[in-house]
């Protein structure tokens, strides 16, 4: 028998858990051994993971009693849970209490929970120049993981609080530069001159990472994370370089986002929005010499993008 300690990791075949999963990996003498915990064993990247060694548990968060069971042994637990799957914040509060029920059935020693900030401390639903969104929300994506954290507080069980922000592989879904009608790389955000706190979606599991080694240094503790803060003409720059020509940041306001018809465009206006007013405490929060501490191999978004170019790259 192994005396590694498992670490469970929810989202094991997603972006989040599986940097986590792979962190772990990428350590064989380290102290922890991974349990990909999935809805679906069968899927590809869990097979993958299984022919990697890993123990692969099939579980669901709309089913408490094999979360329990998921998380029978393990020492941590990682907690993800998918607002964009069902894009109902009641749904995403209730995986959070049910996962924040199982681990402490199941006496896991420490939770890191991915969480984000309650953005209505800074642009409350009583403020006309945003819609309200399902009933109560700025945004919910954002909101609802912010009420979540009482589960796991309230619950007494050992968590770290784990707020994240931006991934950049949003860029690889067509929120990158576009060509203009005149031929010209251009770059449209609705951040203004503020900056836009991101990180490699890879490196949020690696920092978890981080944290779950520290041993019990940040539990009970809130840790904020991003790998680089930048502004839109600076994210432009680093588009330029990258693709070889010039590309012109072009801002936009909140209202002519959530005007343009987007898919969850109120959602995604109100949360630039709420990056650009928040800017201070968001980005203040956010400091990237502990992250770089918790997680060495932290990216830059220039060495991302370096990675990422071919997606990025307009038609």
């Amino acid at each position: 028998m192994s005396d590694k300690k498992i670490i469970a990791v929810l989202g094991s075949t997603g972006a989040q858990g599986g940097g986590l999963v792979r962190a772990i990996l990428d350590d064989p003498d380290g102290p922890f051994t991974p349990r990909a915990v999935t809805r679906d064993a069968g899927s590809a990247k869990a097979r993958a993971l299984a022919e990697h060694g890993v123990d692969v548990v099939q579980a669901s968060l709309e089913d408490e009693n094999s979360l329990r069971t998921a998380f029978e042994g393990a020492h941590g637990v990682y907690v993800v849970t998918n607002f964009w799957e069902s894009m109902a914040a009641n749904v995403e509060l209730a995986q959070a209490a049910t996962a924040a029920r199982a681990v402490k059935a199941a006496g896991v020693a420490h939770v890191v929970w991915s969480t984000l900030e309650d953005t209505r401390e800074v642009i409350p639903v009583s403020d006309a120049r945003v819609p309200v969104l399902q009933d109560r929300y700025t945004v919910p994506h954002f909101d609802a993981k912010a009420e979540a954290d009482a589960f796991f507080r309230d619950s007494g069980v050992p968590t770290t609080y784990l707020r994240t922000t931006f991934y950049w592989e949003g860029f690889t879904q067509g929120s990158g530069p576009r060509r203009g009608e005149d031929g010209r790389l251009v770059l449209m955000l609705p951040l203004g001159e503020a900056r836009l706190a991101g990180i490699a979606a890879e490196d949020i599991g690696r920092t978890a990472y981080g944290v779950f080694a520290a041993g019990d240094e940040y539990i009970g503790k809130t840790v904020s994370i991003a790998g680089e803060h930048l502004t839109g003409a600076q994210f432009a720059a680093a588009f330029a370089d990258a693709l070889g020509e010039p590309v012109d940041y072009r801002p936009l306001t909140a209202d002519q986002f959530r005007s343009l018809g987007l898919p969850a465009g109120d959602e995604l206006g109100n949360m630039f929005q709420f990056y650009v007013e928040g800017e201070h405490d968001f980005v203040g929060a956010r400091d990237l010499d502990l992250v770089r501490t918790l997680n060495p191999r932290l990216k830059t978004f220039g060495s991302w993008l370096a990675e990422h170019v071919e997606a990025v790259k307009p038609a």
